[in-house]
């Protein structure tokens, strides 16, 4: 705990001193609280461009079940990590990592505003933050897992992990066979948990002023959101899209198993009926934003919105904070421009 508390310090000295550093501005908050909204009129308002922070949105042809933005939306302002891959081939945390921070010192260079929105707690944690340099792969391991689980259900792999590393055990959702498969081979393999691991060679990210703003709505609203936009995607056409990925990717196309795909391939199946997968979505996806909620609240220097994305209240309130903060980086290239800049003292 000593090791992690010195490195979030550090690192908020590195953000808050150096106000010479251009802004990176990091929205979060659950599924359905209107990230993609605020993050839009943001963009707008101050020559920004949006950087996706979301697991699945990453995946080209996933476009119902994913709530990418709107082709609309995408118009109006330029939009990064967006249908970067195909859902077949594998992506990581640091894949994500590596391409996003290109984006974001891109976005910079051009003098505009990166913004990053999304709901994937560890991207987000990786583009920020780092991740450790975890160890190779070993199918071998990997293997006997998989047989397993098949074997004796997810649940023997969270029982596993428990054991090898309960804070991690706590943070992955019991059903999510390959990030519990990943956890155990890298606490095995590094011979401590992975949870230990993390605070261990982590490269964060450098050369901005971060400021992050969370989306904090009722929770009752935002549960009815959630199994309105839920309805939705089936009356959309989720059913039929994820018949189209079943055909063309597989059934063991990883994606496919994400909230939403999941439910409509057992519909597919006829292991539920519509009625069925539309209210297994609706639960899936409140209990997500419930993971969110506790991932994103323990997130450092948050400024906590009370209230959805597109609420004329929570948009003026996020548009003040990030004119406040662009108001002293320009004062401050200003001064240095004129030579009269002063620099301050750490000690």
């Amino acid at each position: 705990m000593v090791a992690d508390r010195q490195y979030q310090e550090d690192h908020l000295r590195d953000t808050q001193l150096n106000v010479s550093q251009p802004l990176l501005v990091v929205l979060h908050g659950a599924t359905a609280s209107g990230k993609t909204s605020l993050a839009v009129q943001l963009a707008e308002r101050f020559s920004g461009e949006i950087v996706s922070c979301d697991s699945v949105a990453v995946y080209r042809d996933l476009e119902i079940g994913t709530a990418k933005p709107s082709p609309e939306e995408r118009a109006r302002v330029p939009h990064h990590m967006l249908d970067v891959i195909a859902p077949d081939q594998p992506y990581t945390a640091g894949d994500y990592a590596r391409a996003a921070r290109t984006s974001v010192a891109a976005i910079a260079a051009r003098e505009n505003l990166p913004i990053v929105a999304g709901g994937t707690g560890l991207y987000l944690h990786a583009l920020l933050d780092g991740l450790f340099p975890g160890p190779q792969r070993s199918e071998p391991l990997r293997q006997r897992l998989r047989q397993q689980s098949n074997k004796r259900g997810t649940d023997y792999l969270a029982k596993v992990l428990r054991r090898l590393d309960p804070v991690s055990a706590a943070r992955i959702h019991p059903n999510d066979a390959p990030k519990l498969i990943r956890a155990i081979e890298v606490s095995i393999a590094a011979r401590q948990p992975m949870s230990a691991a993390w605070k261990a060679g982590r490269d964060p990210l450098r050369g901005f002023r971060i400021l992050r703003l969370g989306l904090n709505p009722p929770r009752a609203e935002l549960y009815v959101r959630i199994n309105e936009r839920a309805e939705d995607m089936f009356s959309h056409g989720l059913v039929e899209e994820t018949e189209h990925l079943l055909a063309r990717y597989g059934p063991d196309c990883r994606p496919l198993t994400s909230l939403g795909y999941k439910q409509a391939i057992l519909l597919l199946r006829g292991e539920l009926t519509r009625k069925a997968a539309i209210a297994a979505t609706q639960q899936a996806h409140r209990n997500y934003a419930k993971r969110q909620a506790t991932w994103f609240r323990n997130e450092p220097e948050v400024y906590w919105l009370d209230g959805f994305g597109n609420d004329a209240a929570i948009v003026q309130g996020a548009m003040h904070l990030v004119e406040n903060q662009l108001r002293t980086y320009r004062k401050t290239k200003r001064e240095a421009r004129d030579g009269s800049v002063r620099r301050p003292s750490v000690g």
